[in-house]
Protein backbone atom coordinates (compact mmCIF):
# COMPACT_ATOMS: atom_id res chain seq x y z
CA UNK A 1 0.00 0.00 0.00
CA UNK A 2 2.98 2.23 0.79
CA UNK A 3 5.42 3.34 -2.11
CA UNK A 4 8.64 5.22 -1.88
CA UNK A 5 11.58 6.81 -4.42
CA UNK A 6 14.56 5.00 -2.61
CA UNK A 7 17.93 6.47 -3.84
CA UNK A 8 19.27 4.41 -6.04
CA UNK A 9 21.88 2.21 -3.76
CA UNK A 10 24.76 2.66 -6.02
CA UNK A 11 24.44 6.49 -4.79
CA UNK A 12 25.27 5.98 -1.62
CA UNK A 13 28.19 3.36 -1.95
CA UNK A 14 30.46 3.35 -5.43
CA UNK A 15 29.88 0.21 -7.74
CA UNK A 16 30.21 -0.50 -11.18
CA UNK A 17 27.11 1.48 -12.14
CA UNK A 18 28.20 4.67 -10.53
CA UNK A 19 32.01 4.32 -12.13
CA UNK A 20 29.96 3.60 -15.47
CA UNK A 21 28.11 6.52 -15.40
CA UNK A 22 30.96 8.75 -13.69
CA UNK A 23 31.64 10.03 -17.11
CA UNK A 24 27.84 11.36 -16.90
CA UNK A 25 28.36 12.92 -13.94
CA UNK A 26 31.33 14.72 -14.26
CA UNK A 27 29.83 16.46 -17.33
CA UNK A 28 26.68 17.60 -14.99
CA UNK A 29 29.00 18.15 -12.94
CA UNK A 30 31.00 21.07 -15.00
CA UNK A 31 27.69 22.27 -16.50
CA UNK A 32 27.06 23.32 -13.14
CA UNK A 33 30.43 24.63 -12.16
CA UNK A 34 29.94 26.72 -15.32
CA UNK A 35 26.23 28.07 -14.86
CA UNK A 36 27.16 29.02 -11.08
CA UNK A 37 29.97 30.99 -12.88
CA UNK A 38 28.12 32.86 -15.33
CA UNK A 39 25.83 34.08 -11.86
CA UNK A 40 29.03 35.50 -10.31
CA UNK A 41 30.68 37.04 -13.19
CA UNK A 42 27.63 38.88 -14.31
CA UNK A 43 26.54 37.17 -17.60
CA UNK A 44 23.39 35.81 -15.95
CA UNK A 45 20.99 38.17 -14.29
CA UNK A 46 21.11 37.84 -9.99
CA UNK A 47 18.83 39.95 -8.72
CA UNK A 48 19.80 41.30 -5.54
CA UNK A 49 17.24 43.03 -2.68
CA UNK A 50 17.08 45.02 -0.12
CA UNK A 51 16.23 42.85 2.32
CA UNK A 52 19.10 40.43 3.40
CA UNK A 53 18.68 36.75 2.23
CA UNK A 54 19.88 33.65 3.96
CA UNK A 55 19.61 30.98 2.54
CA UNK A 56 19.48 27.16 3.79
CA UNK A 57 20.18 24.57 0.61
CA UNK A 58 21.90 21.58 -0.07
CA UNK A 59 23.79 19.90 -2.67
CA UNK A 60 22.24 16.36 -1.97
CA UNK A 61 19.40 15.90 -4.00
CA UNK A 62 16.12 15.36 -1.79
CA UNK A 63 15.37 15.80 1.80
CA UNK A 64 18.38 16.32 4.35
CA UNK A 65 16.83 17.99 7.02
CA UNK A 66 16.30 21.67 6.41
CA UNK A 67 13.13 22.49 7.31
CA UNK A 68 13.83 22.05 11.02
CA UNK A 69 16.73 24.49 10.83
CA UNK A 70 15.33 26.92 8.89
CA UNK A 71 12.60 27.09 12.06
CA UNK A 72 15.21 27.40 14.65
CA UNK A 73 16.94 30.12 12.29
CA UNK A 74 13.26 32.07 12.76
CA UNK A 75 13.31 31.82 16.57
CA UNK A 76 17.29 32.55 16.39
CA UNK A 77 16.86 35.73 14.82
CA UNK A 78 13.89 36.74 16.76
CA UNK A 79 15.91 36.46 19.87
CA UNK A 80 18.14 39.08 18.18
CA UNK A 81 15.03 41.22 17.43
CA UNK A 82 14.97 41.00 13.75
CA UNK A 83 11.80 40.09 12.03
CA UNK A 84 12.53 37.19 9.23
CA UNK A 85 10.41 36.01 6.69
CA UNK A 86 10.52 32.41 4.83
CA UNK A 87 10.40 31.75 0.97
CA UNK A 88 10.16 27.93 -0.47
CA UNK A 89 10.13 26.74 -3.87
CA UNK A 90 6.50 25.11 -2.48
CA UNK A 91 7.65 21.40 -3.67
CA UNK A 92 4.10 19.42 -3.66
CA UNK A 93 1.88 21.91 -4.32
CA UNK A 94 0.29 23.06 -7.17
CA UNK A 95 1.01 26.68 -7.19
CA UNK A 96 3.54 28.31 -9.31
CA UNK A 97 3.72 31.22 -7.24
CA UNK A 98 4.12 33.21 -6.05
CA UNK A 99 1.83 32.87 -2.84
CA UNK A 100 1.42 34.02 0.19
CA UNK A 101 1.07 31.04 2.68
CA UNK A 102 -0.99 31.31 5.91
CA UNK A 103 -1.67 28.79 8.89
CA UNK A 104 -4.47 27.17 7.24
CA UNK A 105 -3.82 26.88 3.52
CA UNK A 106 -4.03 24.10 1.56
CA UNK A 107 -1.06 22.05 1.94
CA UNK A 108 -1.80 20.54 -1.35
CA UNK A 109 -1.89 24.09 -3.07
CA UNK A 110 0.75 25.29 -1.48
CA UNK A 111 3.13 22.38 -0.52
CA UNK A 112 3.39 20.94 2.88
CA UNK A 113 6.73 22.42 4.37
CA UNK A 114 5.24 26.03 3.63
CA UNK A 115 2.23 25.09 5.78
CA UNK A 116 4.14 23.82 8.27
CA UNK A 117 6.91 26.45 8.65
CA UNK A 118 3.91 28.91 9.01
CA UNK A 119 1.58 27.21 11.36
CA UNK A 120 5.28 26.33 13.74
CA UNK A 121 6.77 29.86 13.61
CA UNK A 122 3.65 32.41 12.28
CA UNK A 123 5.90 34.20 10.50
CA UNK A 124 5.54 36.05 6.92
CA UNK A 125 5.81 32.86 4.82
CA UNK A 126 5.77 33.11 0.24
CA UNK A 127 6.06 30.37 -1.79
CA UNK A 128 6.86 30.38 -5.52
CA UNK A 129 8.94 28.75 -7.99
CA UNK A 130 10.34 32.20 -9.24
CA UNK A 131 11.84 32.72 -5.52
CA UNK A 132 12.86 36.62 -6.76
CA UNK A 133 9.61 37.01 -6.79
CA UNK A 134 8.31 35.13 -3.43
CA UNK A 135 10.97 37.13 -1.75
CA UNK A 136 9.82 40.27 -3.16
CA UNK A 137 5.88 39.61 -2.38
CA UNK A 138 7.40 39.10 1.58
CA UNK A 139 8.69 42.34 0.88
CA UNK A 140 5.47 43.85 0.11
CA UNK A 141 3.27 42.31 2.16
CA UNK A 142 5.30 41.86 5.55
CA UNK A 143 8.21 44.19 5.67
CA UNK A 144 10.42 41.75 6.67
CA UNK A 145 14.28 42.34 7.86
CA UNK A 146 15.13 39.06 7.27
CA UNK A 147 14.43 36.08 4.71
CA UNK A 148 15.24 33.06 4.84
CA UNK A 149 15.04 30.64 1.71
CA UNK A 150 14.46 26.79 2.87
CA UNK A 151 16.47 25.26 -0.47
CA UNK A 152 17.34 27.20 -3.15
CA UNK A 153 21.37 27.14 -2.91
CA UNK A 154 21.10 26.61 -6.63
CA UNK A 155 18.79 29.51 -7.54
CA UNK A 156 21.42 31.72 -8.39
CA UNK A 157 18.82 34.30 -9.80
CA UNK A 158 18.45 35.41 -5.78
CA UNK A 159 21.64 36.82 -4.65
CA UNK A 160 22.12 36.27 -0.90
CA UNK A 161 23.98 37.44 1.63
CA UNK A 162 24.64 33.56 3.44
CA UNK A 163 24.77 30.24 2.68
CA UNK A 164 24.00 27.23 4.91
CA UNK A 165 24.20 23.85 3.05
CA UNK A 166 22.78 21.05 5.36
CA UNK A 167 24.58 17.64 5.02
CA UNK A 168 22.57 14.09 6.18
CA UNK A 169 24.77 12.81 8.84
CA UNK A 170 24.17 9.40 8.07
CA UNK A 171 24.69 9.50 4.29
CA UNK A 172 27.02 12.13 3.76
CA UNK A 173 27.81 13.30 -0.01
CA UNK A 174 27.08 9.36 -0.95
CA UNK A 175 29.53 8.03 -3.39
CA UNK A 176 30.40 11.56 -3.73
CA UNK A 177 29.15 11.88 -7.42
CA UNK A 178 27.21 14.16 -9.25
CA UNK A 179 23.62 13.28 -11.16
CA UNK A 180 23.17 10.55 -12.62
CA UNK A 181 26.31 8.73 -11.61
CA UNK A 182 25.53 10.00 -7.87
CA UNK A 183 23.10 11.81 -5.72
CA UNK A 184 24.69 15.31 -5.91
CA UNK A 185 23.42 18.51 -7.91
CA UNK A 186 26.74 20.49 -7.69
CA UNK A 187 30.26 19.02 -7.17
CA UNK A 188 31.75 18.19 -3.57
CA UNK A 189 34.11 21.61 -4.07
CA UNK A 190 31.26 23.57 -3.72
CA UNK A 191 30.48 23.28 -0.21
CA UNK A 192 34.38 25.46 0.28
CA UNK A 193 32.02 28.57 -0.99
CA UNK A 194 29.14 28.43 1.49
CA UNK A 195 29.27 30.00 4.90
CA UNK A 196 28.59 27.15 7.12
CA UNK A 197 28.24 23.40 6.22
CA UNK A 198 26.17 21.75 8.93
CA UNK A 199 25.22 17.87 9.40
CA UNK A 200 21.92 16.70 10.41
CA UNK A 201 23.14 13.87 13.17
CA UNK A 202 26.40 12.93 13.38
CA UNK A 203 28.94 15.56 11.78
CA UNK A 204 30.66 14.53 8.66
CA UNK A 205 34.32 15.37 7.52
CA UNK A 206 32.92 18.33 5.32
CA UNK A 207 30.75 19.87 8.20
CA UNK A 208 31.82 22.33 10.55
CA UNK A 209 29.39 20.77 13.05
CA UNK A 210 26.06 19.12 13.44
CA UNK A 211 22.69 19.24 15.29
CA UNK A 212 20.40 16.36 15.96
CA UNK A 213 16.64 16.45 15.62
CA UNK A 214 14.97 16.51 19.35
CA UNK A 215 11.46 14.95 19.89
CA UNK A 216 8.77 16.49 21.68
CA UNK A 217 5.37 14.79 22.85
CA UNK A 218 2.79 12.79 20.23
CA UNK A 219 0.38 15.50 19.16
CA UNK A 220 -3.30 14.07 18.13
CA UNK A 221 -4.66 14.94 14.41
CA UNK A 222 -8.00 14.44 15.85
CA UNK A 223 -8.95 16.58 19.09
CA UNK A 224 -12.25 14.11 20.25
CA UNK A 225 -12.10 13.35 23.69
CA UNK A 226 -11.43 9.96 24.44
CA UNK A 227 -8.47 9.77 22.11
CA UNK A 228 -5.27 7.99 23.87
CA UNK A 229 -1.75 8.61 22.59
CA UNK A 230 0.15 5.02 22.21
CA UNK A 231 3.06 4.32 24.65
CA UNK A 232 6.17 3.14 24.26
CA UNK A 233 5.79 -0.80 23.83
CA UNK A 234 3.13 -0.49 21.32
CA UNK A 235 2.82 -1.75 17.90
CA UNK A 236 2.46 1.09 15.79
CA UNK A 237 1.94 2.29 12.36
CA UNK A 238 5.00 4.65 11.34
CA UNK A 239 4.72 6.73 7.86
CA UNK A 240 6.74 8.74 6.88
CA UNK A 241 6.85 10.35 3.32
CA UNK A 242 10.17 12.68 3.65
CA UNK A 243 13.43 12.08 2.12
CA UNK A 244 14.88 9.93 4.86
CA UNK A 245 12.21 7.84 5.90
CA UNK A 246 14.41 5.41 8.29
CA UNK A 247 15.74 8.51 10.56
CA UNK A 248 11.67 8.84 11.71
CA UNK A 249 11.44 5.35 11.99
CA UNK A 250 14.45 4.72 14.18
CA UNK A 251 13.30 8.12 16.05
CA UNK A 252 10.24 5.67 16.60
CA UNK A 253 12.04 2.45 17.48
CA UNK A 254 14.57 4.58 20.25
CA UNK A 255 11.07 5.66 21.74
CA UNK A 256 10.40 2.48 22.68
CA UNK A 257 7.65 1.78 19.33
CA UNK A 258 7.72 -1.50 17.94
CA UNK A 259 7.23 0.11 14.50
CA UNK A 260 5.36 -1.02 11.27
CA UNK A 261 7.71 1.13 8.83
CA UNK A 262 5.45 2.34 6.09
CA UNK A 263 7.91 4.48 3.45
CA UNK A 264 6.14 6.55 0.57
CA UNK A 265 7.75 9.35 -1.53
CA UNK A 266 9.07 13.03 -0.03
CA UNK A 267 5.75 14.81 -0.98
CA UNK A 268 3.84 12.61 -1.47
CA UNK A 269 0.22 13.72 -2.22
CA UNK A 270 -1.66 11.38 1.03
CA UNK A 271 -5.10 9.87 0.15
CA UNK A 272 -7.45 8.39 3.07
CA UNK A 273 -6.87 4.45 1.47
CA UNK A 274 -2.98 5.41 2.37
CA UNK A 275 -3.72 5.04 5.86
CA UNK A 276 -5.90 2.32 6.21
CA UNK A 277 -4.19 -0.49 7.04
CA UNK A 278 -6.97 -3.06 8.48
CA UNK A 279 -6.76 -2.94 11.88
CA UNK A 280 -6.96 -0.18 14.77
CA UNK A 281 -3.36 0.56 15.68
CA UNK A 282 -1.87 3.53 16.20
CA UNK A 283 -0.59 5.75 13.25
CA UNK A 284 2.31 7.86 14.00
CA UNK A 285 3.56 10.20 11.31
CA UNK A 286 5.55 13.02 10.96
CA UNK A 287 4.50 16.46 11.34
CA UNK A 288 4.92 17.47 7.52
CA UNK A 289 2.77 14.38 6.25
CA UNK A 290 0.18 15.18 9.48
CA UNK A 291 -0.75 19.15 7.38
CA UNK A 292 -1.66 16.82 4.74
CA UNK A 293 -3.46 14.07 6.38
CA UNK A 294 -5.32 15.70 8.96
CA UNK A 295 -8.37 16.40 7.56
CA UNK A 296 -9.16 12.57 7.14
CA UNK A 297 -6.74 10.29 9.03
CA UNK A 298 -8.25 7.57 11.18
CA UNK A 299 -8.99 8.69 15.08
CA UNK A 300 -5.76 6.90 16.35
CA UNK A 301 -3.31 8.96 13.90
CA UNK A 302 -0.40 11.32 15.84
CA UNK A 303 2.52 13.35 14.43
CA UNK A 304 5.72 13.57 15.88
CA UNK A 305 7.38 17.41 16.39
CA UNK A 306 10.82 17.27 15.78
CA UNK A 307 13.11 20.40 16.88
CA UNK A 308 17.00 21.17 15.59
CA UNK A 309 19.12 21.28 18.42
CA UNK A 310 22.87 22.43 17.38
CA UNK A 311 25.35 21.83 19.14
CA UNK A 312 26.61 24.35 21.41
CA UNK A 313 29.82 25.67 19.19
CA UNK A 314 27.15 25.29 16.27
CA UNK A 315 24.35 27.24 17.59
CA UNK A 316 27.10 29.98 18.57
CA UNK A 317 27.78 30.00 14.86
CA UNK A 318 24.37 29.89 13.81
CA UNK A 319 23.74 33.11 15.60
CA UNK A 320 26.97 34.78 14.92
CA UNK A 321 25.38 34.67 11.18
CA UNK A 322 22.49 35.86 11.79
CA UNK A 323 23.91 38.36 14.03
CA UNK A 324 26.17 39.78 10.62
CA UNK A 325 22.47 40.17 9.02
CA UNK A 326 21.34 42.81 11.10
CA UNK A 327 21.57 46.59 10.10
Amino acid sequence: MSSSRALPAFWLKENWLAKALAPLGAVYGRAMRYRRQQYLDGRRASTQLPTPILVVGNIFVGGTGKTPLVIWLVEGARQQGMTPGVILRGYGGTSAGPESVQHDSDPQTVGDEAVLIAQRTGCAVAIGKDRVAAAQLLIDTASPDLIISDDGLQHYALARDIEIAVIDGERGLGNGRCLPAGPLRECPERLKSVDLVIANGPATPDSDGSFTLKVSGLQPLSHKIGNVPPVPGNRVHAVAGIGNPQRFFSALTHLGFDVIPHRFADHHAFKPTDLQFGDQRAIIMTEKDAVKCRRFAPLNSWSLPVMADPEPEMEEKLMALLASLKD
